[in-house]
């Protein structure tokens, strides 16, 4: 076996979407997006001939005093848990030596890749998680029918009222050519999410990406792998979801709703719409991406996600291997003051 730095989207597509509950944020889509974001990625497979056993997308994010740390967003992603790592390791260190790398953070999906990671390596850390580390998972293998009578009898009823009040959805459609409707108008449609967006977390207090983080993600990808929903109320937007569609999964990724307009239900006849869309299309999984029964801060969030019942995946969370042991001291001492009170 080797590690070999993968050039073709298939090849690496075709190995990150063909495992259960598929990782968007290890997909080819992805790492373009990080590298339009200025960021430098590795797609790295250990392979047999032509089998691979893992992956890893691997991003360098910059630090002060020309330092940075290396991330692999929900991965990596191991088929063999002892036999491979060892070989990807081995290239990881070769690469934070030449980038100046404090350490490598990662957010492996099973609890025995980190026992076996913990019993092989040194210098490692849990930290805060960076990825949501409990969801929610809905199976669309099952009827409609099944879906809706699983539901909390509440969110059925709200999906029923938002639909007699003339809720309406719609989809933006994506650029480029052929697309429909006008550039001028699907850039009207990001503002306006943007603008929900700022309600949002004006509301619920909590910190969102930079608008152009948003706009160049729905402008850069397609329609297949991202998609904006926008909910309409008398003629008005009064909410905006993200929506990225990967693999077997389709993950809820970014909401917004307006202040005005709340007896209307529409976020519920919203997430509705959208496992109707994901199942129809054949996707195996809706991720609700992100749930937090511990934390009374996101209290309603969970309970409305959990009106769609569903089953709970937990993660083991997110954890740092560490190559620079003293200015690794450093990063964390740093974190730690500038971290909110």
């Amino acid at each position: 076996m080797q590690v070999s730095e993968i050039k073709d989207k298939k090849i690496w597509n075709e190995f990150i979407g063909s495992q259960d509950l598929s990782q968007f944020l290890q997909s080819w889509e992805w790492g373009e997006f990080q590298q339009s974001l200025g960021r430098k990625i590795w797609r790295l497979a250990v392979c047999n001939n032509s089998d691979i056993s893992a992956a890893a997308l691997v991003v360098k994010r910059f630090l002060p005093l020309a330092k940075s740390y290396l991330y692999c967003p929900r991965g990596p992603i191991l088929a063999n848990d002892k036999d491979v790592l060892g070989l990807l390791m081995d290239r990881i260190k070769q690469i934070a030596k030449k980038e100046n790398a404090i350490f490598w953070r990662i957010e492996l999906t099973s609890q025995s890749q980190i026992l076996n990671l913990k019993s092989s390596i040194h210098g490692f850390q849990a930290v805060s998680p960076v990825q949501p580390k409990d969801t929610l998972i809905l199976d669309l293998t099952k009827s409609e029918e099944e879906l809706l009578s699983e539901m909390h009898q509440k969110t059925r009823y709200n999906i029923r009222l938002a639909e007699r009040k003339g809720v309406k959805i719609r989809i933006m459609n994506p650029f480029g050519p052929n697309s429909g409707r006008g550039q001028e108008s699907r850039i009207g449609d990001i503002e306006e999410f943007l603008k929900l967006l700022h309600q949002t977390t004006g509301r619920d207090k909590f910190r969102p990406h930079p608008d152009e983080y948003y706009r160049k993600s729905l402008k850069q990808f397609s329609g297949d792998f991202v998609k904006l929903y926008l909910a309409e109320y008398q003629n008005k937007v009064i909410a905006a979801n993200i929506v990225i569609f990967f693999g077997d999964t389709a993950t809820y990724a970014h909401g917004a709703s307006s202040n005005e307009y709340r007896n209307v239900m529409a976020p519920h006849l919203f997430q509705w719409r959208q496992i109707q869309d994901a199942k129809r299309l054949g996707y195996k999984y809706y991720d609700f991406w992100g749930i937090a029964s511990q934390n009374q801060k996101w209290s309603g969030i969970t309970r409305f996600k959990k009106g769609f019942a569903g089953r709970e995946i937990n993660y083991p969370g997110t954890f740092d291997i560490v190559f620079q042991s003293f200015w690794y001291k450093i990063y964390r001492l740093i974190k730690r003051i500038k971290a909110p009170s």
